[in-house]
């Protein structure tokens, strides 16, 4: 360290980046964790700029010539900021430059940096040095005597600190100028049309912008030509004031966004206009000198030795932010996951809400309710027994496997869009659309209590809810199952399955030997994923104005009439995201196995009803000629899968949920008691709905 900084001393005046690539060198720890070990290093520093002011003189210097001698502009608006390419181009170019990074020019500081913090993990260590020690140090290199050399003459300073100034200058014009065309964007003026009534405050804190560089690149020409009369600039108040106005904004369009639906690209316009309107923030705190004093002040101050200024100390502490939050962004410049973390929030927020305002109608309130939500499920029943004799029928064509794949995957998906427009219900549906309502009761309107017998409430209607449906479900397919297979028994003289087609399909679904939990876990999360798919599209339709597009086009309006293509608009707005989850969710279903064998991997999907079918056919299929072990392995294979589909569905819909909303409940063990007191009292309540909904009592209800 110490000859490091003796070759600065020797020459000063270069604009090698290698002396600082040195220096930096020799404060990395070993590993980045080792904080202390990193604090211990910047204190011998400290102590060595302390004991030789000529080496800290040379120092700054150094340092200010070389970043007087590079283009800094680009360091303050685009590291850390999103930019102008898109999610998915932005994605795509992350993933390459982790292989293969871009070349380097090494007149921008920001490709400097590359070579002096060249580590992904160098942000680490530089974070964990205390704060203290890094402004101390800041603090040694700024009241630094100005450079001289052996023959007494003063380096110009002032020029390299004029042109950081200029840079910095720049560089909050541009961003100011990206906040204004971000503000006009169609899709923000979209969700948030008022703002054409008034003046946009994207646009005024343009101009008011403007006003304020004209006057402080008056006050620093006149600092440069040591004028006699050098009067501040105005504070930067009144504009930090519009950039309020423009978070405000900004906060009203996310808060349409769940009403009115989003998209990829303006979840990413939204992040990337908060990312430039923050950075525009810290840099205007950083070059404002409204509340330094004038520079005869703070000149009086430094030869006095006096205490230094508050407003001073406060802004070494906003510069010393900036650079580490500049070092981090750099060092995660290429990171995936940050990138999915600042956009995917605000979509999978909009995508469970829809799907929470879809749950709400998989809860059953009432004894009418419930006796619907039966029949509802038993119509599932009697389809999905249809269903699982296409799918036996499929398999004797002996088709190539993606045929077949495709076979299986259209007759899942059509069977189940045949459900929904038929307005009956899969059981297995229910957890990924429930998950996301009770994620929204575990999020408190105000932030700190949560009323829990409220939340126990739902809860048990929710389970009695699923329970019913998968009663009605099971209760009609298997029936329904059975009679086709003996229909087709007496119709052909043969039966639909084998002998050994049976064992297999009981094979297929004993839960001890076979992966039929783990495969029952596979369509947990298709489940899962096809409630995703179904909030996604409902958002889309939302967003899109499905009604309207479908209304305008010609082409329908003549095949179907006016008044049909009105209904056909008005059922896709409210139904897309359930056709369109339940076609992919059958897309899911008739691949996997397909897939699982091309590969040579054990993956395949087994799933409740599907499985109470191919038990029904199963057992005509062997005559009715079944061991009481085989059948309650069965039985007990059939009650498993449908548990674990169940679970996983609603664990990975609950947890997304959850995560979209940003809500961390601690209350678990609170509520997991209050739903046990509940089933202790009231068992009854977990399977059969009252006659009545009875509204609970205010006084009754107890908060967290």
């Amino acid at each position: 360290m110490l000859s490091t900084l003796q070759r600065i001393a020797a020459d000063p005046h270069s604009d090698n980046i290698d002396h600082l690539v040195a220096l930096i060198n020799a404060l990395r720890p070993k590993q980045p964790k080792l904080a202390e070990q990193a604090a211990e290093q910047v204190r011998i520093l400290l102590q060595l700029l302390h004991g030789s002011p000529t080496q800290a003189s040379a120092l700054r210097h150094y340092l200010l010539r070389l970043f007087s001698t590079r283009r800094q502009t680009s360091l303050y608006t685009d590291i850390g900021i999103l930019p102008n390419a898109g999610f998915f181009t932005e994605l795509f170019q992350r993933m390459s430059f982790r292989i293969l990074p871009p070349a380097l020019d090494e007149n921008y500081l920001r490709d400097c940096l590359d070579r002096v913090l060249p580590a992904d993990t160098d942000y680490v260590w530089i974070n964990a040095v205390p704060s203290a020690d890094w402004l101390k140090l800041i603090e040694v290199l700024v009241n630094a005597a100005p450079y001289t050399d052996a023959e007494n003459n003063v380096a110009s300073d002032a020029d390299d600190r004029h042109k950081t100034m200029v840079e910095l200058l720049d560089a909050i014009q541009v961003l100011s100028y990206r906040v204004s065309a971000m503000g006009l964007e169609p899709s923000l003026i979209r969700l948030y049309p008022t703002i054409e009534d008034f003046d946009s405050p994207f646009l005024m804190q343009n101009v008011e912008l403007h006003r304020y560089l004209h006057g402080y690149r008056r006050y620093l020409a006149g600092d440069v030509s040591d004028a006699n009369e050098s009067t501040a600039p105005e504070d930067a108040k009144h504009l930090l004031v519009m950039l309020d106005q423009c978070d405000a904004v900004v906060l009203k369009i996310r808060k349409n966004a769940l009403r009115m639906g989003t998209s990829v690209a303006l979840t990413y316009l939204l992040v990337r206009l908060d990312q430039s309107i923050q950075r525009l923030r810290k840099l205007l705190m950083l070059v404002d000198i409204g509340d330094l004093g004038s520079q005869e002040q703070l000149a009086a101050l430094a030869e006095q030795e006096a205490a230094p200024n508050p407003a001073q100390v406060a802004k070494l502490s906003e510069a010393l932010a900036l650079g580490q939050e500049l070092i981090e962004a750099h060092n995660r410049k290429y990171a995936v996951r940050e990138l999915f973390a600042d956009n995917i929030n605000l979509l999978a927020r909009n995508v469970t809400e829809n799907a929470s305002r879809t749950g709400e109608h998989y809860i059953a309130e009432s004894r009418t309710e419930y006796s619907a939500m039966f029949r509802s499920a038993s119509g599932a029943g009697v389809v999905i027994g249809f269903m699982s004799l296409l799918k036996i029928l499929a398999s004797y064509l002996r088709a190539a496997p993606l045929v077949e794949a495709f076979l299986f995957s259209m007759n899942y998906s059509f069977g189940f869009m045949l459900i929904h427009v038929l307005h009956f219900t899969v059981a297995t549906k229910q957890p990924a659309m429930t998950a996301s309502r009770i994620a929204a009761g575990l999020q408190s309107r105000d932030g700190r209590y949560i009323d829990i017998d409220s939340l126990v409430e739902l809860i048990v209607k929710v389970i009695r809810t699923q329970f019913i449906a998968v009663a009605g479900n099971l209760l009609l397919a298997f029936p329904v199952a059975y009679l086709i297979a003996l229909g087709y028994f007496h119709l052909h003289g043969a039966h639909l399955v084998s002998p050994e087609k049976a064992q297999h399909l009981l094979h297929d679904i004993d839960p001890l030997a076979s992966l039929a939990l783990f495969h029952a876990a596979i369509a947990g999360v298709c489940l899962f994923l096809a409630g995703l798919i179904s909030g996604y599209y409902d958002n889309k339709a939302l967003y899109t104005h499905m009604a309207q597009r479908v209304e305008r086009a010609r082409w329908l309006r003549k095949l179907l009439g006016q008044k049909r293509l009105s209904r056909l608009g008005q059922y896709l707005e409210h139904n897309l995201g359930g056709l369109m989850g339940n076609f992919y969710f059958g897309i899911l279903l008739g691949t996997i196995g397909t897939i699982g064998y091309m590969l040579g991997l054990p993956i395949d999907i087994r799933h409740i009803t599907f499985s109470a079918t191919n038990f029904a056919t199963a057992l005509v299929g062997l005559d009715n000629q079944m061991s009481w072990q085989t059948a309650v392995r069965s039985i007990v294979g059939v009650i498993g899968i449908g548990t674990v589909n169940l679970w996983v569905s609603f664990s990975l819909a609950l947890f997304v949920a959850l995560r979209a909303r940003r809500v961390h409940f601690h209350h678990g063990w609170s509520l997991a008691k209050a739903v046990l007191g509940r089933f202790r009292k009231r068992p009854g309540d977990f399977f059969i709905a009252p006659k009545q909904v009875a509204p609970l009592a205010e006084e009754k209800d107890s908060v967290i």
